[in-house]
C-alpha cells in the first residue's frame, strides 16, 4: 500500500466520496474484447489502481459495446464492499433526445455495471440544434428515485448548459483537456468555475502525444480513428510534434516522465477537479500515480505553459479533439 492516504482529496457533486483528483479513463475497454486479448492486465491495472487509492471509475455505454460497463460489473458490481468504496460513472451518447430514452440508458447502465446506483452519469454528446432539456428532465428523475447520485454532461458548450440548467443541475462537466488543447479555458472553464460544476479532464496525454509514442512521421493504418483527431492532421502534426520535442527538452532538464509532466500540469490547473487517464496494465498505473506524487518544481511547469501558449496558435478550434458534432 501508499501514503494515498496523505494526498488531497476532491469532491464531485454530492458525494460523500472524497476521491484523489485521479481516475480511471475507460474508453479503449474492449478494444480487443472479442477475443479478450489483454483483458488479465487490464483487470490487474484496475485492481491496483483500487489499492493505490484511486476510487474513480469512468465508462459509457459505447466503449466496446457495453463491455467497458460489464468489466467493471464483474470488478465492483458483483462485490458489494469494492462497490461502495467507488465511484462509478458512465455515459450515454443517445439520438432519441426523450425522458424515456435516458431512463432506459441508465438502467441498461445499472444493470451491465451490477449495480443499483450509478454515482455520476453523463450527458456524452451534445445534438447540435435540438431542445435536449427533456434528457435532462430524465436524468433528475432519476436521481430523485436513487439510480443516479449525480447529474454531467460531456464536450457541451455553455449555451447548451444553460439551457439544461432550466431544468436542472449540472454537477460535473467532463471534457478533452491537456497542454495541446486549451480552449475550453476562454468560456466553459469559467462558467463551470461559476456555477460550482466539478471539472473531470479526459485526454490528458492528447492521445498518447504527450507520453512522446510517435514518431515524426505518423503511420496509422489508413482506417485509424486517430487520422480523424485534430492533432494528428496532415496540416497540424509536424508543429504538434516539434512542440512536443520542446516539451521532451524540459522534461530532459530535472530527470523527469513527460507523461507524468503532463499529468501534474493538468492536475495544477484551478480549474481542474479530476484527471482521467488511461493504463492497460500495472506498469502504466503505477507511472501514472507517480503524478500526484513526484516532486516537480513550479518553474518547470510554467515552462511547459508557456511553451503551450505557443502551441495554441497553430492547432484549430474544432470545439473537441475529435471535431466530432452529432
Amino acid at each position: 500500500m501508499t501514503g494515498a492516504s496523505l494526498l488531497p482529496r476532491v469532491q464531485i457533486g454530492r458525494s460523500k466520496k472524497m476521491q484523489l483528483p485521479l481516475g480511471m479513463g475507460g474508453s479503449f475497454y474492449g478494444l480487443d474484447h472479442r477475443n479478450r486479448q489483454g483483458e488479465a492486465e487490464l483487470i490487474d491495472a484496475l485492481e491496483t489502481a483500487l489499492e493505490y487509492g484511486i476510487i474513480h471509475f469512468d465508462t459509457a455505454t459505447g466503449y466496446g459495446d457495453g463491455y467497458s460497463e460489464r468489466l467493471l460489473g464483474r470488478l465492483f458490481g458483483a462485490v458489494p464492499e469494492r462497490r461502495e468504496r467507488v465511484f462509478l460513472a458512465s455515459k450515454a451518447n443517445l439520438d432519441d433526445i426523450s425522458a424515456q430514452a435516458i431512463t432506459a440508458a441508465i438502467d441498461a447502465s445499472r444493470q451491465r455495471l451490477q449495480t443499483d446506483y450509478i454515482d455520476l452519469y453523463y450527458l456524452h454528446w451534445p445534438r447540435t440544434g435540438r431542445d435536449m432539456r427533456p434528457w435532462m428532465e430524465g436524468l433528475e428523475t432519476a436521481r430523485q428515485q436513487g439510480k443516479i447520485a449525480a447529474i454531467g454532461v460531456s464536450n457541451f458548450t455553455v449555451p447548451q448548459m444553460q439551457a439544461l440548467a432550466e431544468v436542472g443541475q449540472i454537477d460535473a462537466y467532463q471534457l478533452g483537456y491537456n497542454l495541446l488543447w486549451r480552449f475550453s479555458e476562454r468560456d466553459v472553464l469559467p462558467y463551470c468555475a461559476e456555477h460550482q460544476i466539478a471539472v473531470v479532464a479526459y485526454s490528458a496525454l492528447a492521445h498518447g502525444i504527450l507520453a512522446g509514442k510517435y514518431a515524426r512521421k505518423l503511420d496509422f493504418v489508413p482506417n485509424d480513428q486517430r487520422w480523424t483527431i485534430t492533432l494528428f492532421k496532415e496540416t497540424v502534426w509536424p508543429q504538434v510534434y516539434d512542440t512536443v520535442e520542446t516539451f521532451k527538452a524540459i522534461a530532459r532538464q530535472g530527470n523527469y516522465d513527460l507523461g507524468q509532466l503532463a499529468l501534474r500540469w493538468l492536475l495544477r490547473r484551478p480549474a481542474v477537479t479530476s484527471v482521467l487517464v488511461s493504463a492497460k496494465n500495472r506498469a502504466q498505473l503505477l507511472a501514472n500515480y507517480a503524478a500526484l506524487t513526484v516532486d516537480i518544481p513550479d518553474a518547470i511547469l510554467d515552462e511547459l505553459t508557456v511553451v503551450s501558449d505557443r502551441a495554441l496558435q497553430f492547432v484549430p478550434d474544432e470545439g473537441n479533439p475529435f471535431g466530432y458534432h452529432p
